[in-house]
């Protein structure tokens, strides 16, 4: 597996393809498509990420020391972001998680191409893959 940062890579890369942001929200809603089903218990308001206009489910497992992220939106080009998380953080340790900047939403221009409350949602679902990333640590270190 690619690490966090060639992975981020690569979505920067896949991103310059494309001339404008329309074709890029196309290529958001296609990833949002490609983003396998969550299970439906974990689209509950337990899941629910505060912060978001839209509706975004996010449930982390820790399997074999590395955090495995699903996630689920109502919105299709929520959905797209989110499966950019998920791409980017899914199979990482926490230290990696924790250690490693998020760039490429800077390099791709999602930041600057969304809505001021699109932009505090993608802030907020970050915000909560990092708070998982943190309790595993945490726990893990309880452990050893």
């Amino acid at each position: 597996m690619t690490n966090l940062n060639e992975t981020q890579k690569d979505i920067v890369e896949e991103f310059s393809i494309f001339e404008d942001w329309l074709d890029r929200y196309n290529y958001l809603i296609e990833l949002g498509n490609d983003l396998p089903a969550i299970d439906p218990q974990y689209r509950t308001n337990e899941y629910l990420i505060n912060g978001c206009q839209s509706k975004v489910w996010l449930h982390a497992d820790l399997v074999n020391e590395k955090i495995e992220f699903k996630a689920d939106s109502d919105a299709i080009i929520v959905k797209g972001i989110v499966a950019l998380l998920v791409k980017v953080l899914s199979g990482r340790t926490p230290a990696e998680i924790l250690e490693n900047e998020l760039y490429f939403i800077e390099e791709i221009g999602l930041k600057q191409n969304l809505s001021p409350t699109r932009s505090n949602g993608l802030l907020a679902m970050v915000k909560k893959m990092k708070l998982y990333a943190l309790a595993y640590q945490a726990k893990a270190s309880q452990k050893s």
